[in-house]
C-alpha cells in the first residue's frame, strides 16, 4: 500500500493567522495519524508564514509515524534537519519568495551541490528524497546525487488530468520505470486530491508514498479530517 504523508502547513496558516496557538498543530498532527495518517509532513520556508522552524523541534517528539521535512537546502535548513533527525528530508528548489513549490531539480546542474548536501543527511541516517519534474534526465541524474528517492512533482498530471487523464499520467509512468530501474524508491505530490489520486495509484508502479496538503485540508473543510484521512487511505490500497 501506498503511505499517505499528510502536509499540516495549512493548518499553521490559519494559526498564524491569529498569532496565537488555535488550532493546536501538534494536536492536530497527533490526532491525524490516531486518523489513520501515516506521516507528517511540514514544509518550513525563510519568512515562516506557516510552519516554524520551532514546530520541527516541537514536532520531531509528537510523530509516532513518519516525519519529513522539506525545504530549499539553504544552511538554515540543513541545520535544522541535522538538529531533528526527521525520518526522511525531502529537497525542493523554492526560491525564497515562492508562494507554493513550482518545479523540480534540475539534477544534472545542481548535481555537485545536492551530493553534498545529500552526504550530510545520509550520514545521520535521514533518509533522503529530492523533488524532480516527470522527465527522464531528471530522474537519471538524480541517482548520481547519491539519493534514496525521488518525489515526482505532480502538478501537471493534476492540471490535465480533467482533459486526458492518459496523456496526462503517461510521462510519470516513464518516469516511475526509469526510476525503479535505477534502484530509486518513488514518492509524488503536489496537487494531488481525492478527485485524481486512485488513478495516479493504479498508474505508477513501486509508488511509495504521497504527500497531500492543500487539497486534503480543504476537502476536510466539508467532510471532516477523518473521512478525508479513510477515503484517502481507501484509494491508496
Amino acid at each position: 500500500m501506498t503511505k499517505l504523508s499528510v502536509n499540516i502547513n495549512k493548518i499553521a496558516t490559519l494559526r498564524n493567522a491569529r498569532g496565537g496557538n488555535v488550532p493546536d498543530l501538534l494536536k492536530v498532527a497527533t490526532d491525524l495519524e490516531r486518523m489513520g495518517a501515516q506521516g507528517i509532513t511540514i514544509h518550513p520556508r525563510p519568512d515562516e508564514r506557516h510552519i516554524k522552524y520551532q514546530d520541527a523541534r516541537d514536532l520531531v517528539d509528537i510523530v509516532t509515524t513518519e516525519f519529513n521535512i522539506e525545504g530549499n537546502p539553504i544552511q538554515k535548513f540543513i541545520d535544522l534537519v541535522l538538529e531533528t533527525k526527521p525520518t526522511q528530508v525531502t529537497l525542493v528548489p523554492d526560491t525564497v519568495d515562492a508562494i507554493t513549490s513550482d518545479s523540480g531539480w534540475d539534477t544534472v546542474k545542481h548535481k555537485s551541490f545536492l551530493q553534498e548536501v545529500i552526504a550530510q543527511f545520509k550520514e545521520e541516517g535521514i533518509r533522503t528524497s529530492i523533488f524532480v519534474d516527470p522527465i527522464p534526465a531528471m530522474i537519471e541524474g538524480a541517482r548520481e546525487t547519491g539519493t534514496d528517492r525521488i518525489e515526482l512533482y505532480t502538478e501537471s498530471y493534476a492540471t490535465k488530468y480533467m482533459t486526458d487523464r492518459q496523456a496526462a499520467v503517461k510521462p510519470f509512468i516513464e518516469s516511475a520505470f526509469i526510476a525503479s530501474d535505477l534502484g530509486l524508491g518513488i514518492n509524488a505530490g503536489h496537487d494531488l486530491s481525492l478527485k485524481n489520486i486512485e488513478y495516479f495509484h493504479n498508474s505508477i508502479p513501486d509508488l511509495l508514498e504521497v504527500s497531500i496538503g492543500h487539497a486534503l485540508i480543504a476537502e476536510s473543510l466539508y467532510l471532516g479530517f477523518e473521512t478525508t484521512i479513510q477515503s484517502y487511505l481507501e484509494k491508496l490500497k
